[in-house]
């Protein structure tokens, strides 16, 4: 493990998922899922949009994709890392300035979005995973983030 501080550990109901946090990239989006990790926000909630060969969204408090934390929307920290397996990105509205709690995993190549969402991580360890979460728009009955935590903190 590279930098506990800048490592999630996210067990999911199709078991666990680390991913190295990008700070380099996106600074405010990292401490934003850093800041909601710590706080348990992730805790039990659903991946509610999986779409095969693209990707499965979580961080929706509703489950429906339309809420987000209670904390503000972040700035928009576009980066030209490419959309490619394994990659984590925030969602966002067609404001580009709207990215808060939502976010998603890329499971095949997704350069199309590249420079329009802001990648903050990637996955390094439990990719497969994340290819066993169930697919649908939304999911029907949907796999789960168990707990999300900053690797610092899980010790």
């Amino acid at each position: 493990m590279a930098d506990p501080e800048n490592t999630i550990i996210m067990e999911t109901t199709k078991g666990r998922v680390v991913i190295e946090l990008r700070p380099d990239l996106a600074p405010k989006h990292v401490e934003r899922i850093k800041t909601l990790a710590r706080q348990g926000f992730y805790d039990g909630i659903a991946f509610h949009r999986v779409i095969e060969g693209f990707m499965a969204q979580t961080g929706c408090p509703q489950g429906t994709g339309t809420g987000g934390s209670d904390l503000p929307d972040l700035q928009a920290e576009f980066n030209a890392e490419p959309h490619v397996r394994g990659v984590c990105s925030m969602a966002r509205t067609n404001y580009p300035h709207s990215a808060n709690s939502q976010f998603f995993i890329v499971f095949d190549d997704a350069r199309f979005l590249d420079k329009q969402y802001t990648v903050w991580g990637k996955v390094t360890e439990g990719m497969e995973n994340v290819d066993k979460i169930k697919r649908g728009e939304p999911v029907r009955d949907p796999d789960r983030i168990v707990s999300m935590k900053v690797a610092a903190d899980a010790a």
